[in-house]
């Protein structure tokens, strides 16, 4: 019996010693765990830093765009006038040179006849200024009366041209592009004068 005691003992010692190893492994590989853990922790907070870095980044740079983009269009709208401005400028220079003569003290006919043809040049250019910036007349005499595009000033009886329609403009009529800038201005036709 003692030998069974012994052989008992000796068995709870082994189990005793394989228990112990068992824990202290446990807590080594628990130990390596918490480790890793707070390692990648550490490594999850610095990849949120730098992603925070890039968000603020990223944001002032918007901001600097929104900024810039605003700044831009004020400008346009400042300057929006400009290539108007310059087709204006050059008509303003042909009526100076159409009133040159005037002061150099030409005689009166020749004066007439070449301020007629400065005032007829710079019309024409004026229009095909117009032109240019897709401004355009409307037509409106011998055109049936449409009151989206005249304004009838008053009608007169007409042998030749039929009632309801335009027999000749006061102010002539201007739309750009597809919108209409101003009426013209009319006379209607009341039809024929005869009762």
């Amino acid at each position: 019996m003692n030998e069974e005691k012994k052989q008992e003992e000796r068995l709870d010692d082994n189990v005793d010693g394989v228990g112990e190893d068992t824990v202290e492994t446990e807590q080594d590989i628990s130990d390596e765990n918490e480790q890793n853990l707070k390692e990648d922790y550490q490594a999850c907070l610095e990849e949120i830093e730098g992603y925070k870095d890039k968000l603020l980044r990223l944001h002032a740079e918007f901001e600097n765009y929104k900024k810039r983009m605003e700044r831009d269009r004020l400008a346009r709208m400042k300057y929006a006038g400009e290539p108007v401005l310059r087709e204006v400028l050059s008509v303003v220079d042909n009526l100076e040179r159409a009133l040159a003569p005037a002061a150099e003290g030409v005689e009166t006919e020749q004066y007439l006849a070449a301020l007629r043809e400065g005032v007829e040049l710079t019309q024409k250019q004026l229009l095909s200024s117009l032109e240019k910036l897709e401004v355009k007349s409307v037509d409106a005499v011998g055109q049936p009366f449409d009151p989206n595009i005249h304004e009838a000033m008053t009608m007169e009886a007409s042998d030749e041209i039929p009632a309801n329609h335009v027999i000749s403009e006061f102010e002539k009529g201007y739309q750009y592009k597809d919108r209409l800038l101003r009426v013209a201005k009319v006379i209607v036709s009341s039809g024929s004068g005869e009762s």
